[in-house]
């Protein structure tokens, strides 16, 4: 029987647990490839611009395959995607530990473990989502730590396998190690929950569908997803289900918002270390700043994540969220005038902490704005959104340090685009509440009828005439009511 809502523990716990190994094998072992660069450059005897396209290509192919992880974890089973993206993932970097040119290590660490991890982020994030509601925030404060907490211990130790059996044989026990992800696929037990087959008899009351297919629909609905492929109207009908949130004008709005975020937060971690060089810092120090951003990236994801689900945030995460992204922002813009070491500790634990909190927040939000039962899919588009900035933003950055000859440019850029990706939210949040509040003063003064909506907001049914605009906009925000 499916559960009235997400149990907020139980066996959610192995969920996060499940979660936390997967953003270890994916986003951790991501951010260790870099180690791999100087070792590359030496054997390929290529220079930095070209051995740094292999970074790009495997954090671009785990973004924009996203939507292909949600649509096998919805059409299969979250387990099968997250088995299959970890036979992928490990395939590609065991091919890789035989490479011969850095064109193989395009194909094989770049595309195909990208493609891996790809089928393993989005479903296993979305997971957590359907086990919790409560301890939401909580939930993926702990499960995606795993980025920061995988990239502080799995740095030094590739370091070590890299001395001790040359960067192929690093290679091939990363491959066996991020074999771990079959296990915690296995870990991913689906949940069914109530509104998940809300659309069910909606679906079955569809005209275009044969009284025959109906009957055979309701008597197989207990079985697998795939019996959808057999009529190839059900499959379309069901895909476009999954997927109409894209029309949601809250949904657009936070699309707009993530792509200048995603632009804006990439660079600083490739250009970080680069940037206290040329203002005098050791060698030391610059990877000692890496390691605090790693470990308050940690503190953060956990600390704001328990934060916003105090009661009195709660209802507020959305403006946390955005304030977070927009004190990364604040930091980047001060980042050029932070000329020394004890200067550029303190940008490493404020950026580090705020880096944590919003990346926690994403999925929070986006559940915020779709619900629950579309997490999964919204994900995908979420995270598909990330590609292009991660792709372009580093390259980017790099032509405005050789024809500036500073990093002013590029740390500007970066800020201000973070801060309009905050401002764009408040904004919109502003005027839906504006809008709101308008349309209650209206009705206060003529006669109205209450109603009230599924999703649990009041609407009013105004017997005087009112503004087709502002009746327009409440409709669209809102799908359906019943009278109180």
């Amino acid at each position: 029987a499916p559960h009235k809502g997400p149990p907020d523990g139980g066996w959610g716990w192995m969920i996060v647990a499940g979660c936390f190994l997967v953003t270890i094998c994916t986003r951790a072992v991501t951010r260790c490839i870099s180690i791999f660069f100087v070792e590359f450059q030496a054997y390929f005897g290529q220079d930095y611009a070209r051995t740094a396209w292999i970074h790009s290509i495997v954090d671009c192919a785990t973004m924009l395959c996203a939507p292909l992880g949600s649509l096998i974890s919805n059409h299969v089973s979250c387990q099968v995607g997250i088995m299959l993206g970890g036979l992928l993932a490990s395939t590609g970097l065991i091919l890789s530990s035989f490479a011969t040119s850095l064109e193989h290590l395009y194909l094989s660490l770049g595309v195909l473990t990208g493609l891996g991890f790809a089928l393993c982020y989005s479903p296993a994030i979305a997971m957590v989502g359907k086990y919790f509601n409560k301890r939401k925030a909580l939930a993926y404060g702990i499960a995606m730590s795993g980025s920061g907490i995988g990239t502080f211990i799995l740095a030094p130790v590739v370091q070590i396998l890299i001395e001790q059996f040359s960067w192929h044989g690093a290679l091939l026990i990363l491959g066996g190690f991020v074999l771990n992800l079959c296990v915690c696929g296995a870990l991913m037990r689906p949940i069914a929950l109530k509104d998940d087959r809300k659309s069910a008899p909606e679906f079955l009351d569809q005209d275009y569908v044969p009284e025959a297919q109906k009957r055979d629909l309701k008597r197989m609905s207990i079985c697998s997803p795939l019996i959808k492929v057999w009529s190839h109207e059900c499959l379309c009908y069901c895909s476009w289900k999954e997927y109409d949130f894209l029309l949601l004008p809250g949904f657009m709005v936070l699309a707009v918002s993530v792509l200048f975020m995603a632009y804006g937060c990439s660079p600083l971690f490739v250009y970080l270390v680069p940037y206290a060089l040329s203002v005098g810092v050791s060698h030391h120090q610059a990877a000692f700043l890496m390691s605090i951003l790693g470990v308050i990236d940690i503190i953060g994801n956990i600390t704001f994540g328990w934060l916003t689900d105090r009661r009195c945030l709660k209802k507020h995460r959305h403006f946390c969220y955005l304030f977070a992204v927009g004190m990364d922002g604040l930091c980047c813009l001060f980042l050029p005038v932070l000329q020394n070491f004890p200067l550029l500790v303190p940008f490493s634990f404020t950026f580090g902490y705020f880096d944590g909190a919003y990346v926690t927040l994403i999925p929070v939000v986006t559940a915020d704005v779709v619900g629950t039962s579309l997490l999964s899919s919204a994900l995908g588009v979420v995270y598909f959104l990330h590609a292009i900035p991660y792709l372009v933003s580093p390259p980017i950055a790099g032509w405005l340090v050789d024809t500036t000859g500073s990093y002013t440019a590029s740390f500007l850029l970066c800020g201000f685009s973070m801060l309009f990706s905050s401002a764009l939210l408040c904004f919109a949040r502003l005027a839906k509440k504006i809008k709101r509040t308008r349309l209650q003063s209206l009705t206060s003064d003529t006669g109205t009828k209450q109603h009230i909506w599924t999703n649990g907001a009041i609407a009013y049914s105004v017997t005087a005439e009112l503004d087709q605009k502002d009746v327009e906009f409440l409709a669209a925000d809102t799908n359906s009511y019943s009278n109180r």
